[in-house]
């Protein structure tokens, strides 16, 4: 299999032409907006704070890879998708851990590898209700604990994780029904993840930078 090899993945894709998923790509802009939002607030409260800027760099290079995956549509653009989504997702729970739950650094690398260890298990276990979207159900669940006990010390921030754990309920719901409706609603409901979890990933990071500001 050739990295240029054509993904027909989605709903709204009907052919191999840039444009086929119109909504899929152009709703990507909700990435760069919510970069754009943190980025924002991050030079207002924690400017010196450069873990949390790479993250925010992270979420504007989630929106440009996955416009190419929605554009291109070849393996390559698939990585293109992949890869900033899961430095995200490993890269937040360490400073999660560490900054919420007050974990030394050794103890918040080692629950990053016991996330990585248990990840494929849980998608396996998930794989009968979240079909597609089960890679990221140990995320949705690591958001729920992390949140769940960062809410006993902190209910404010506690519950904006907690919050963000459930729209992310949400986005998850659209992503795994753009295959099983596509008959009723031909474009899909894909595009509705990237504009929701756009969302949950701005809530995330401002709950980091507030806590990072005092």
């Amino acid at each position: 299999m050739a990295l240029s090899d054509q993904v027909n993945n989605y709903c709204e894709r009907l052919g191999p032409e840039f444009w086929s998923e119109p909504l899929n790509a152009i709703t990507n802009a909700a990435f760069l907006v919510a970069a754009l939002a943190a980025f924002r607030l991050w030079r207002r409260q924690t400017p010196g704070d450069l873990a949390t800027l790479a993250l925010i760099v992270d979420l504007a290079a989630i929106g440009i890879g996955s416009f190419l995956f929605h554009t291109f549509a070849t393996r390559w653009a698939a990585i293109a998708d992949v890869v900033p989504i899961q430095i995200f997702i490993l890269v937040y729970l360490c400073l999660a851990l560490r900054n919420f739950l007050q974990l030394p650094w050794w103890g918040a690398l080692s629950g990053v590898v016991v996330f990585i260890a248990a990840t494929p298990v849980v998608g396996w276990w998930a794989s009968g209700f979240a079909q597609s979207s089960s890679m990221y159900i140990p995320a949705l669940l690591a958001i729920f604990v992390v949140g769940g006990l960062y809410f006993r010390k902190d209910r404010r921030l506690g519950g904006a994780i907690l919050a963000a754990g459930v729209l992310f309920v949400f986005s998850l719901t659209f992503r795994t029904l753009d295959a099983p409706i596509c008959r009723q609603l031909p474009f899909g409901t894909h595009f509705l993840w990237h504009i929701l979890n756009s969302i949950v990933l701005f809530a995330l990071i401002r709950v980091l930078i507030l806590r990072r500001a005092g």
